[in-house]
């Protein structure tokens, strides 16, 4: 079956194609996206202006025809931090259901964490023992621990990099007082939100999703993109501090000339850089492991979990299922 999966994020609205049948793994086929960066609509009262649902719903249209184009037997499209968030958020689904026919379905935070996770433990397996898994959207910050498929306790804090770089930060270069009041700002969210991870016990391993920690490991050392998948991604506390601070004291432009770091998102790496070393501080965590999987991946295979898979043809006829994708 060719599946969509459209993701409307913060920063970017993406749709994969991927081709899957029982027990495959998550492989695009093709790939369709925009920066259209959501949060850079609303207005003073936290709304999405009619520009930005136009966009959005031009894109969601455009994203709907490219997945019909290649066939696509269905789609499963999802919304995060930046409609959840939005003030008329429901008035804008609305808007885009109504003209593009795509139901977009609002995931809570805490939901987010506890999909994001579930990827996260597939990707490291039971061997991994306790996970803990930080986040970093445009505009919220999941925090996910648990032993199991799924997380003992999952919290989600309005600390995206987008969010916060919008409120705190309003030049090129961040100023003393921007980043003092950017840092003070997230300690005071953390805080709760750590005890409530901290309750559940020590993690064995800590992982990182999303494109910011990516590209934060990537600034501190790690292996690039082309490297592959299946690398060892490590990111050290020691290393992030020491980069968070020189980034204080880059322009967005310097920063775009860093290892993993785009145009489209180096003016938010400063607060992406100070969101993941406050976590990883107050933590206690001295290393994050990058994975390569998060919300999109969950959401991915929780959908081939509920494809039927006959037994019998599992154990006597599994070409039957390898001929699916041919």
């Amino acid at each position: 079956m060719r599946l969509g999966v459209l993701d409307v994020g913060s920063n970017t609205v993406h749709l994969l194609l991927l081709d899957v049948y029982p027990g495959s793994q998550p492989v695009p086929y093709a790939s369709h996206k925009t920066d259209l960066r959501l949060v850079r609509y609303l207005d003073a009262a936290g709304n999405i202006s009619a520009e930005g649902r136009d966009a959005l719903t031009s894109f969601v249209t455009e994203a709907r025809d490219f997945a019909a184009e290649n066939d696509a037997e269905d789609l499963l499209a999802f919304a995060t931090s930046a409609i959840r968030e939005a003030g008329n958020g429901g008035e804008v689904l609305e808007h885009v259901q109504s003209r593009s026919g795509v139901n977009l379905i609002e995931i809570s935070g805490d939901q987010e964490a506890a999909v994001t996770f579930s990827a996260v433990r597939r990707w490291f397996g039971w061997s991994a023992g306790r996970i803990l898994d930080l986040d970093i959207g445009g505009g919220s910050f999941e925090m996910a621990i648990g032993d199991n498929g799924l997380p003992a306790a999952a919290v989600s804090v309005p600390l995206g990099a987008a969010r916060l770089t919008r409120r705190f930060i309003h030049g090129e270069a961040a100023l003393p007082s921007e980043t003092k009041r950017l840092r003070q700002h997230v300690t005071r969210l953390l805080t709760p939100a750590v005890e409530t991870i901290s309750a559940v016990g020590t993690p064995t391993l800590t992982a990182g999703t999303s494109k910011s920690f990516r590209s934060l490991a990537r600034i501190c050392g790690a292996a690039p993109k082309g490297e592959g998948p299946y690398v060892p991604r490590p990111m050290h506390l020691e290393d992030l501090r020491l980069w968070t601070r020189r980034m204080e004291a880059m322009t967005a432009s310097e920063r775009a000339e860093l290892p993993g770091v785009s145009v489209n998102r180096a003016a938010q790496m400063l607060a992406a850089g100070i969101v993941a070393e406050s976590a990883m501080s107050m933590l206690g965590v001295e290393t994050v492991q990058i994975c390569p999987w998060a919300l999109r991946e969950g959401v991915i295979l929780r959908r081939l979990d509920r494809l039927h898979v006959d037994p019998d043809v599992v154990l006597n006829r599994p070409s039957e299922i390898i001929g699916r994708v041919s």
